[in-house]
């Protein structure tokens, strides 16, 4: 029997999740939700002591194979705070030829703070897939979110050998903060010391403040209260964004090196502490 990740699924899912939030005396609400497909929210939370309500996008299938194509939809109106997460990684599966596809779009209104912590993406060695986020900022909106992506399956002795990995991340105010995109093509640029050096793991997180002057003061300090982190990392400043890099030899190490950043950030731009999700202790 064919296992899961070398074989086609006769049905390609076409997904799509869109959410609407919205502030109302203080409180943010989940108005709006409408899904196709396999994509949706289960139910939302509200940590005590946190302002924000937290949302678990669900995706059942697990992964994507060739011919997937995922829509996520997020609009959080003036005065919203939501911390959006995903119980578990998300897999691209082996393809014969077809395309994978993933886009997410996030829109932040004025005075918003949204929250984008997806678990991270698992590339399978001959995946074909194409990854997009394009977050649009207001205003006075503010934005945290990181991208997770580890090639092949470290834990099992697979290399991502084969197959092509597409991925943009768009961060704009107005104009674009931040425009990456990413193409590799097999092991192109993995073991390459100007590419990832041998490191199977990379992400990279991104935090744009309600006031441009905060993230050039955070930048200071993260350097310094990441500097003893394990594997390879970096932390910049442009304008009102921050970006923190990372490379790990594990998702679980690049991770905690963006938990740690999140904490220290999460106070300058909502002053309040970070409430990590419960279902990151599961």
């Amino acid at each position: 029997m064919d296992s899961p990740e070398s074989s086609v699924s006769t049905r390609s899912w076409h997904a799509r999740l869109e959410l609407l939030l919205s502030a109302e005396q203080g409180r943010t609400h989940l108005a709006r939700r409408a899904h196709e497909g396999p994509l949706y929210v289960q139910r939302t939370f509200r940590p005590a002591g946190d302002d924000a309500l937290h949302l678990y996008v669900v995706h059942p299938p697990g992964g994507l194979v060739g011919g997937d194509d995922l829509e996520i939809s997020v609009r959080l109106t003036k005065g919203a705070s939501a911390l959006i997460t995903t119980p578990a990684a998300q897999k691209l599966y082996r393809s014969q030829g077809l395309l994978a596809r993933q886009r997410a779009r996030l829109d932040v209104q004025d005075g918003a703070h949204l929250e984008w912590f997806p678990a991270e993406t698992i590339v399978f060695d001959g995946a074909i897939a194409r990854l997009e986020t394009s977050v649009e900022l207001a205003p006075g909106a503010s934005f945290c979110g990181w991208d997770v992506t580890c090639l092949g399956r470290p834990s099992a002795g697979e290399r991502f050998a084969h197959g092509s990995l597409h991925s943009s991340f768009v961060v704009r105010r107005g104009q674009p903060l931040v425009h990456e995109r990413l193409t590799l093509e097999g092991t192109s640029v993995l073991d390459e010391p100007w590419g990832l050096a041998g490191y199977p793991v990379y992400g990279t997180l991104y935090f744009v403040p309600a006031r441009a002057a905060v993230a050039a003061q955070a930048c200071e300090r993260l350097r310094s209260e990441l500097a003893a982190g394990e594997g390879p990392h970096a932390v910049s400043a442009m304008d009102d964004l921050l970006v923190v890099r990372a490379l790990g030899r594990s998702c679980e190490q690049v991770r905690a090196v963006f938990v740690r950043a999140w904490k220290l950030l999460r106070p300058l731009s909502h002053g309040a502490p970070a409430c990590p999700p419960r279902i990151w202790s599961t």
